[in-house]
């Protein structure tokens, strides 16, 4: 693209997490430049693109994937090349990834590494976590230099004993320091301890099959955890963001401490509102597909999970894409589900299927942006550059075509995993054209975007708090 371009998109319904309206949005130089009442200004452009009839949607962000993450001596199948090009398929235009620190390594060398892997390699921006595996008083200091350079969220794990575990202790430590240098804890809430008591348990019964995973992982012990995470926040004066919440306990938990007026947040996952303990119990290994931790529940928790993005109790709908595939690599379980790796395709998925979702009338369509795009780029210190349409914002810009019916498939999708969790899933709507940064990526329906267009994405700290 020249220096100076401009990109006009006429004719569509600009949907915000705060407004629905009909106007044409003058794209230069990579940023949103102006909105207007349709046809009532004669911007000349080097590109227009007729998006009548259609949503214009602010890019998603999926503040939760695991790109190339090593897990249980294998490796998620996807890179950062195939996995943010399968993102801007899905009309996702910002990751924020993952880098990871081993236990008796610093911090630093855990960022450079996640670095070195993501430079450019990725077709739509991105930014990094933290996970923080090993707190002492080094790590600690570090992360006061982190948060000023821009990764400005840590995970923690209460779960993964011997690889990724805090405990409480280590835990509170880290969340004093986030509460002073302004960082966000980030919270796997799960009793990994007396978990991994059940599942030596239920191995010894002779239980390995896929759907045992989901029966040692109680949803009371989410719950469980869950509380003790707002606790040790509340005693550090810290806020805290509890990922990829699947129990209703475990929402009436974060529900209980909002109301109480503390700085809680919550994400879930599409696995968690569209698939269930059903699909772990697939004969012939299929569950294994379907492992995931925390893990799919009974279908009616999903009642709950959607009432939680309704009031507000969950705010955020992230994949926690985390691709394994069912040949060489879920099969490592076979016999002994404990070895099953943990993860499921979606970054490619979540737009559409949360689309379905306001198409079934669980959410409005203005949530659906909310919880996709604008609530993510808040919480994680990138809004308004990202998650909303708006004269300033960078030009990540979707053309969804909310008629369009597509069926969800390992033959048509873009992931390099060798099946969908949504396997036969019919959806209406679907991505026809995606912006990032004024660059077309996909143009309908076709990938325009290349490795390296995507640029690493320093953050604020979280706007949510004062």
């Amino acid at each position: 693209m020249s220096s100076r371009s401009r990109t006009v998109i006429s004719g569509g319904l600009v949907i915000t997490a705060s407004d629905e309206i009909h106007a044409d949005v003058l794209i230069e130089d990579g940023r949103i430049a102006a909105l207007a009442v349709p046809g009532t200004q004669s911007w000349t452009a080097d590109r227009t693109i007729d998006a009548t009839g259609k949503y214009v949607i602010p890019g998603g962000v999926d503040a939760h994937t695991h790109m190339e993450l090593p897990f249980g001596g294998t490796f998620a199948s996807d890179t950062f090349e195939t996995g943010t090009r399968a993102a801007a398929w899905g009309g996702t235009t910002t990751i924020v990834d993952f880098a990871v620190q081993s236990v008796g390594h610093s911090l630093r060398e855990g960022l450079d590494a996640w670095h070195a892997k993501a430079e450019g390699n990725c077709a739509i921006d991105y930014g990094f976590h933290m996970i923080v595996s090993d707190v002492n008083q080094e790590t600690l200091k570090e992360m006061d230099l982190l948060v000023e350079e821009g990764v400005t969220s840590f995970k923690q794990f209460m779960a993964y004993p011997g690889v990724f575990y805090s405990d409480d202790g280590q835990i509170l430590r880290a969340m004093q320091r986030s509460a002073e240098n302004g960082g966000l804890i980030m919270m796997h809430a799960e009793n990994g301890i007396a978990i991994d008591v059940l599942v030596e348990q239920a191995l010894a019964r002779g239980e390995t099959d896929p759907r045992y995973h989901g029966e040692v992982r109680k949803a009371l012990l989410e719950a469980e955890a869950t509380h003790r995470a707002i606790r040790l926040a509340q005693v550090a004066g810290a806020p805290l963001y509890v990922v990829h919440v699947s129990a209703m306990e475990a929402v009436a938990e974060l529900a209980r401490a909002r109301d109480e007026g503390l700085n809680v947040f919550g994400e879930t996952c599409p696995q968690y509102l569209f698939l269930s303990t059903d699909n772990l119990a697939e004969p012939d290994f299929e569950g294994a597909k379907y492992v995931c931790s925390t893990p799919l529940r009974p279908r009616e928790h999903q009642a709950k999970l959607w009432q939680g993005l309704r009031t507000n109790d969950l705010q955020v709908v992230s994949t926690d894409h985390c691709p394994f595939c069912f040949v060489g690599q879920k099969e490592l379980g076979r016999g002994d589900f404990s070895k099953i790796p943990n993860g499921l395709p979606g970054v490619e998925n979540r737009m559409d299927l949360l689309h379905q979702a306001v198409v079934d009338g669980h959410i409005t369509r203005r949530r659906w942006i909310e919880i996709a795009c604008a609530t993510p780029a808040r919480m994680f210190g990138m809004y308004p550059k990202k998650g909303t349409i708006a004269p300033g914002a960078d030009a990540d810009v979707v053309i969804y075509d909310p008629h369009a019916e597509q069926t969800v498939s390992a033959e048509t999708h873009h992931m390099n995993v060798d099946y969908s969790a949504y396997e036969g899933k019919r959806l209406t709507g679907r991505v026809e054209t995606v912006l990032s940064r004024g660059e077309p990526v996909i143009t309908e329906r076709e990938y325009t975007g290349h490795a390296g267009h995507g640029t690493y994405t320093p953050r604020s700290t979280c706007q949510y708090l004062n």
